[in-house]
């Protein structure tokens, strides 16, 4: 997901310090470094805000000076089909078709627009409501899921945060009990008034709470006991507290929240958080 002209810096300064002691490392590539490029490019894009088709196609490596000079290593085996899984043969043809949408062999030939039929088993025909019938697929009887182990294997991705906040919502209202309410404290920092006539109403609170800033939480944090979490900080790698890990509410206080971690190797483990945002 990293622009071209981060890989591109990181080669000339690496030109730049090794040639200082071997002049022909200046002329290969990352100045004779071996690096290693993980990911793919062509199921994760780099983002380029506000961008084209062709700026986001124009920032990948591939389309970078560098790309000549590398070897593309392939995968010969998807860990996922398991032979010993009971649903071995539904999880190797949905992989099957995914792999040709990424290698351009559904849809027939096409110049960036094409039409693909996706499979009847995987596709929501409910156009009334497709977000509760995406809920009821996924996350089926959740008003009775109190097993912890409900929430390991489900999880519901979406392509935008308003999306995500639209879901969050109709699942907490699926749960029983009470609501509680944490919410963040924002106010404009008085060192970075430049004028002195500076109008602090344009920057109220409410304009600061509407803000909804990448990486960054919402101004009011709506959870129930029962709900399952994920974390999206690393906190504590030792204690099994980092991005991506699952957790399940089970008490909230003033200042506190309770959790159980049911993901990871430290399934069973409780932590506290404070609240401090």
């Amino acid at each position: 997901m990293i622009h071209k002209h981060a890989f591109e810096a990181l080669d000339r300064s690496l030109k730049d310090i090794l040639g200082c002691h071997l002049r022909s490392n200046s002329k290969l590539p990352f100045g004779g470094k071996a690096i290693v490029f993980g990911g793919d490019f062509r199921q994760i894009l780099p983002v380029v805000p506000n961008g084209s088709r062709q700026d986001i196609v124009n920032a990948s490596i591939s389309s970078s000076y560098i790309w000549s000079n590398c070897k593309v290593l392939r995968l010969t085996k998807n860990i996922r089909l398991n032979p010993q899984t009971s649903n071995f043969e539904e999880t190797a043809t949905f992989a099957n078709w995914i792999l040709n949408i990424g290698e351009a062999k559904v849809g027939g030939l096409n110049d960036g627009d094409a039409i693909i039929d996706i499979p009847d088993d995987i596709l929501i025909t409910d156009s009334s409501d497709p977000i509760g019938s995406l809920i009821t697929f996924v996350y089926p009887s959740i008003e009775n899921a109190n097993n912890p182990m409900f929430f390991q294997e489900r999880a519901i991705l979406a392509p935008k945060n308003e999306v995500v906040q639209e879901i969050n919502n109709r699942l907490l209202s699926l749960f029983p009990g009470d609501e509680k309410e944490y919410l963040s404290s924002n106010s404009l920092c008085q060192s970075d008034l430049i004028h002195d006539d500076f109008d602090e109403s344009l920057y109220s609170p409410d304009v600061l709470n509407g803000l909804r800033p990448s990486g960054l939480p919402i101004h009011k944090l709506v959870l129930k006991v029962g709900v399952s979490v994920m974390l999206l900080r690393n906190i504590d790698q030792k204690y099994g507290l980092c991005n991506g890990t699952r957790l399940r509410v089970i008490a909230l206080g003033k200042r506190v929240i309770e959790a159980e971690i049911i993901s990871g190797s430290n399934i069973g483990n409780i932590r506290l958080f404070q609240e401090c945002y």
